[in-house]
């Protein structure tokens, strides 16, 4: 055990020796100088030689991978949205003067950390005619130019003349969301696909059915029935009628399409998961003749289960453009592994005979060969937890390709009782034993019961986050803060880089604004900390000015206005040039409803404020589809001072009607499973933005948005 332990501690400090010839970029990039600098203001162009322009990457996990021209273009605008470059794009067999030259090159050189080729790697020089990138694939090359954005954003526009050879460590690096218990918007993934692929992580696992963490075996088979469980996919196809009862949250192929090809543009798969035999309780509320008596699992054995499961399957694999398909098999009966193993075995044959071989499964680690489950070995296992599997002695070593989801950097949203609501930071950069976290350790508790760094049967690492809890537990955007401030250092782990913790404090930021294609912090420019204020006293336009010098004039439709007052009734609204604001801010105004008849507030793309809800008049925010309510109403036909705070993962109403005493109020939601436990917890709502007063009776005054937590 010592030897085994000096061993990976000594894979851990060669690691770093590389720490000497590298650019602290995000993950870091090994690069040696070569003397003077190189200004990005001085390229003019970017150049796609033209003998490999429509060349694409075959080998990696995308069934659509996008050509080494098309990664080009899409280059293109993050250098004009980021960086305010806006280069030429041309094909040519040769560089230019000032130019990102960008070809291919099957060098040795680019070796994964089980020493095996891999077609990610790229080379990057920077010269005094510009830079050259010459990646392994289309693939490489893109990675290339998310180190170019970075190395560039925090040197100052100002590289280091010199080259470097770059590739990960590991080939699947990512992520898993689970929006089967939480639909996510198709919008939502996409932005992630861009926050992922910035740090060049390529995998992007989506649950995409389950039903909540509920002791079903509490609750009578018609109770059962009625538990909260989605299947995300909405096809109008007969074979798959009435499986999804969910219309408004799920993905119809033209949006999941849309997802796919958008984040394959920028590198990233997404990897689809329908989860049976267990977490199955959505299938057996669809069809209740297949359930055991726990009906959150298949009954295998009955005639009908494993035909219904293949006509999912068959409805939904053209959807898919992976080359690797979930079908999620955990935490099933432990007393019919037998059952499980045919199950699984069974869908394996289905899909690959389906799919021509085009596409291969993965499974959850649950039961493994000691228990009797005789899995085929072209099946890879996605460990989770050391409770159910050892994955270096169950699997490696019986001859499986295992990824790493190992609940040391597990999450679950709003509250969990055993596991985490952010990454830390700490525990990428400390690890388990001391060194820097990493794809190979699979069990945090013991080092000798992992692989070594070179196994070939690691394929790399996916950090999941779950919502155990449901909807109401979190917002949409709160996924994204679970991963923000950390995901990036596990993202430079799971390439293989080793940047220290203090180099990742100081530059995170930095890169952080230079994110392209999102705006996951729902961030709104602005001059000052005032970034909206509306003081309704220029009555004579529709044109309501904002007075903070941003220039966000909003848009009357039908309403009035009269001595710096805005009149709201019969529909008509106020439009705004802005949707969300998200964490930080106070958004504060006087209102005076004249009707108890409820009415939206403000709407915005992420959150709805309404002054009641349905039969209730409470102060009511909604996101994602889930109210959170105070045990307050808005008094009639009196002036209230209203600030709406957004401060971290709070969210909080200060109210004072007519000069009274002030009074704050925060907004919760409640977790948990009920009649057997429950807490309150926080929940951060981002402010609605884009319309005011829609549906609303009454009057409102100079309405201000800040953008600190007051």
């Amino acid at each position: 055990m010592q030897l085994v332990r000096a061993l990976f501690r000594t894979a851990s400090a060669l690691s770093w020796l590389g720490a000497a010839a590298r650019i602290a970029t995000i993950p870091t990039i090994p690069f040696t100088e070569t003397g003077g600098t190189y200004n990005v203001s001085m390229l003019t162009d970017i150049v796609v030689d033209s003998r490999y322009a429509e060349e694409v990457d075959n080998i990696g996990q995308t069934l659509i991978p996008p050509t080494l021209l098309e990664f080009a273009q899409t280059f293109q605008g993050d250098l004009k949205s980021v960086l305010e470059l806006d280069l030429k794009l041309s094909q040519a067999t040769k560089r230019k003067p000032n130019s990102i030259f960008v070809t291919f090159g099957n060098d040795t050189s680019f070796m994964d950390a089980a020493g095996r080729w891999t077609q990610e790697g790229y080379k990057l020089r920077v010269d005094d005619r510009g830079l050259v990138v010459t990646g392994a694939s289309p693939l490489g090359s893109w990675w290339a130019t998310r180190s170019i954005i970075q190395a560039t954003v925090a040197g100052n526009s100002t590289l280091a003349k010199g080259s470097g050879t770059d590739a990960p460590g590991w080939g699947t690096r990512g992520v898993m969301l689970d929006a089967g218990r939480h639909y996510y918007p198709p919008e939502f993934l996409v932005e992630m696909c861009s926050y992922l692929s910035f740090f060049k992580q390529n995998t992007f696992h989506v649950h995409l059915s389950d039903n909540l963490y509920n002791n079903v075996e509490r609750y009578s088979a018609e109770q059962s029935l009625e538990l909260a469980a989605a299947f995300r996919l909405w096809s109008d196809d007969q074979a798959v009628a009435g499986l999804n009862r969910r219309q408004n949250e799920s993905y119809t192929r033209e949006q999941f399409d849309n997802v796919q090809i958008q984040c394959a543009k920028r590198g990233v798969t997404i990897i689809p998961e329908i989860e049976a035999p267990g977490h199955a309780l959505v299938i057996v509320q669809w069809k209740p003749q297949l359930g055991l008596d726990d009906l959150s699992m298949l009954n295998i054995s009955h005639p009908e289960t494993i035909p219904t499961m293949k006509a999912i399957w068959k409805t939904f694999l053209p959807w898919f453009h992976s080359k690797v398909v979930h079908i999620g098999a955990d935490e099933y009966d432990s007393r019919l592994v037998s059952d499980y193993t045919h199950f699984v075995n069974e869908m394996n044959t289905f899909i690959q005979t389906e799919t021509k071989g085009e596409k291969s499964m993965r499974i959850w680690g649950t039961f493994t060969p000691n228990q009797g489950a005789n899995i085929s070995k072209t099946i890879s296992y996605q460990h989770w937890d050391v409770r159910a599997d050892q994955p270096y002695y169950d699997y490696i070593q019986n001859g499986y390709n295992v990824l790493n989801s190992d609940d040391y950097v597990y999450l679950v949203g709003g509250w969990s009782g055993s596991f985490a609501q952010e990454l830390d930071l700490s525990k990428i950069f400390n690890g388990p034993f001391g060194s820097p976290y990493s794809p190979v350790v699979f069990d945090s508790k013991a080092i000798g019961d992992n692989p070594s760094r070179r196994n070939p049967r690691v394929l790399g690492e996916v950090a999941a986050l779950w919502n155990d809890y449901g909807q109401n537990s979190t917002t949409v955007l709160q996924a994204y803060y679970s991963w923000r401030n950390a995901l990036p250092a596990l993202a430079d782990k799971q390439w293989g880089g080793n940047i220290t913790e203090a180099e990742y404090t100081s530059i995170f930021d930095t890169l952080h604004a230079a994110v392209p294609a999102q705006n996951l912090d729902r961030k709104i420019p602005s001059r000052s900390d005032t970034i909206l204020h509306y003081t309704f006293d220029n009555s004579n336009s529709n044109t309501v000015r904002d007075r903070s010098g941003n220039g966000y004039d909003g848009t009357i439709h039908g309403c009035h206005m009269t001595d710096s007052t805005i009149h709201f009734a019969g529909g008509c609204y106020l439009e705004t040039p802005l949707s969300s604001k998200g964490r930080d801010y106070t958004l504060s105004f006087r209102v005076k409803p004249t009707s108890s008849n409820p009415g939206t507030l403000f709407a915005g793309s992420d959150s709805t404020f309404v002054n009641g809800n349905g039969t209730i008049t409470n102060a009511t925010l909604i996101s994602g589809g889930s109210p959170y309510s105070l045990n307050y109403t808005l008094p009639l036909n009196n002036w209230t001072d209203v600030s709406l705070v957004g401060d971290g993962n709070a969210t909080r109403l200060t109210v004072s009607t007519d000069g009274s005493k002030s009074e704050t109020m925060e907004f919760t939601t409640r977790i948990g499973v009920d009649g057997e436990y429950s807490v309150w917890a926080p929940i951060g709502v981002e402010a609605p933005l884009a319309r005011v007063g829609e549906g609303f009776t009454g009057l409102m005054q100079n309405i201000m948005l800040r953008g600190s937590a007051a």
